[in-house]
């Protein structure tokens, strides 16, 4: 493929122009030729190329712009084609090639063959707005393009030059661009230190308080330590009070931190999303969303008449905490079992399907039972048996099924609270204590499991954990006799071995023994009291 650049063509008199820009269509960038033409006739201004309504008030926003940066709006028939031409063209991302192109164009901008692309949203006065979508742009344009260099919004400086081999110039506004092009004015090209983004201190995305503020829960804090080793998805059972969402809020603080892999596919989707902040290019901490239970389906797993990533894809390499669990529409929480199971989510619309990746660990926390307080010790429960049925429904079996670790989290108790009480050592881990060990847990498996395109058990298929889930004479035996009396499903008895050798994993053992799988059956208590 040719380089690319802004390409000057005669008809005679007339002169058309050719400039390089990037459209988005779901996560990824394409390449989008803006094509300019001015003739003679009556006035108009068209722009073709299936735009949306956003695209088509382009018109409005670069007529003021060139007025008020200073040069002369031509006068005559304008015709603007977006190519490729069968593809929707959305946002404000190609006004300042469309500015460019009308004053070529008209004869204002004087200008030689330039390598680059033009990305930005044009202000009345001129100026140039940031967009989103940029760093899939570039990255776009970077994987059918050798070498280039790009104009980006000042705004957008950060994020375009996360992509290595890229020239990036940014600017200001219009007359920069212009003044830059006519060889009047440089426009230097912008670097950022990768490696200061990425081994900066790790910023919680939790409270801001630390594991070994819980009180008690012990059990509940194991059971944490090994979701987020295994990345396994983990529900959290128990009346008010007890500390199932402050303890769910600090799992960010003990996951271990991203690659630099991780960290462009997460800056990606919120790139796309427009959800970047400013001074924050790259996002480095895994995320940790917690919608709330009125949103809807589309709103959870994505969709919509323009399909946008949902918070199932918004918490990629993250954590999706569905706090009261049950309250959760019922399409919504049915729609999380396919990228739950399989880590991406599919949409399908009539522009075409869009594939958003949702590898993420599921949390949840839920009462026993519309009151709260079905099997508390200490207050009686108000509810029906019937109500307590339809409430613990809500939640199907195939999607309960696919959540690795259920635990109770039972009442704490004063003894707990007590400021005169001695903590054991082990009770009384820190959250960058339990890190650690999760961290170490995390490259036993992505050293075991290298080459395979997995890299934590939660993601282990059939064939991975015949290759690497040995069990022990009894630990087989035991596994056996749980299938049996739980009636576990296929799919559960994967799910708990897999957690088994998580276990194993922390304990830095090779096989998997009786232990390990008698610690990953009381994970699953749903099925245990169910039975």
């Amino acid at each position: 493929m040719s380089n690319p650049g802004i390409i000057l063509k005669y008809r005679g008199d007339i002169l058309f122009t050719v400039l390089k820009s990037v459209g988005i269509m779901g996560l990824n960038g394409y390449i989008v030729d803006v094509e300019v033409d001015v003739s003679n006739g009556l006035p108009s201004f068209d722009i073709v190329g299936l735009p949306n309504t956003s695209v088509k008030e382009s018109k409005e926003r670069v007529r003021a712009a060139i007025k008020n940066s200073g040069y002369e709006f031509p006068l005559g028939r304008i015709t603007v084609n977006l190519a490729p031409a069968d593809i929707k063209k959305e946002g404000p991302v190609f006004d300042l090639a469309i500015a460019v192109g009308l004053l070529i164009s008209s004869g204002q901008l004087a200008v030689r063959t330039k390598e680059l692309f033009l990305l930005g949203e044009l202000s009345l006065d001129g100026s140039l707005r940031g967009i989103a979508g940029v760093l899939p742009s570039i990255l776009a344009a970077r994987n059918e393009l050798r070498s280039f260099a790009v104009i980006v919004p000042y705004e957008n400086m950060d994020e375009a030059a996360l992509v290595g081999g890229v020239g990036v110039h940014p600017a200001r506004s219009l007359r920069q661009v212009v003044n830059y092009l006519a060889g009047i004015e440089q426009i230097p090209e912008y670097y950022v230190n990768l490696d200061s983004l990425l081994n900066g201190e790790p910023k919680s995305t939790g409270d801001g308080c630390d594991m070994a503020d819980v009180q008690g829960q012990f059990a509940v804090k194991r059971a944490l330590e090994v979701a987020a080793a295994g990345g396994h998805n983990i529900l959290l059972s128990g009346p008010p009070g007890s500390g199932k969402t402050m303890m769910a809020r600090r799992l960010s603080d003990i996951m271990p931190s991203m690659t630099m892999e991780e960290a462009l596919e997460v800056t990606k989707i919120y790139s796309v999303s427009g959800m970047l902040k400013n001074g924050c290019p790259l996002i480095t901490s895994r995320p940790f969303r917690s919608p709330h239970h009125s949103i809807s389906k589309s709103g959870l797993v994505g969709g919509g008449r323009v399909p946008r990533p949902g918070e199932i894809s918004l918490s990629h390499h993250g954590i999706l905490f569905l706090d009261e669990f049950p309250e959760f529409s019922r399409d919504a929480l049915e729609a999380l079992r396919q990228p739950v199971e399989d880590g991406r989510v599919s949409i399908s619309r009539v522009n075409g399907s869009f594939d958003y990746p949702a590898n993420m660990m599921l949390v949840g926390a839920m009462n026993p039972c519309p009151c709260g307080y079905y099997g508390d010790e200490s207050v009686e429960c108000s509810c029906t048996p019937n109500q307590i049925i339809r409430y613990k429904s809500r939640i199907s079996g195939p999607l309960m099924d696919r959540i690795d670790i259920q635990v109770e989290v039972p009442r704490i108790k004063y003894q707990d609270l007590s400021p005169v009480r001695t903590k054991a050592k082990s009770e009384n881990e820190t959250s960058a204590e339990i890190r650690r060990n999760v961290e170490r847990a995390r490259l036993v498996q992505k050293n075991r499991l290298e080459g395979s395109g997995i890299f934590t058990n939660s993601q282990m298929g059939i064939k991975e954990i015949r290759r690497h889930c040995r069990l022990e004479g009894r630990a087989a035996d035991l596994i056996k006799t749980a299938f049996d009396r739980l009636r576990l499903s296929a799919r559960a008895y994967s799910r708990i071995i897999k957690v088994a050798r998580t276990i194993a994993d922390l304990q830095g053992e090779e096989f998997i023994k009786a232990n390990h799988i008698g610690e990953a059956i009381q994970y699953r208590s749903f099925d245990r009291n169910s039975k």
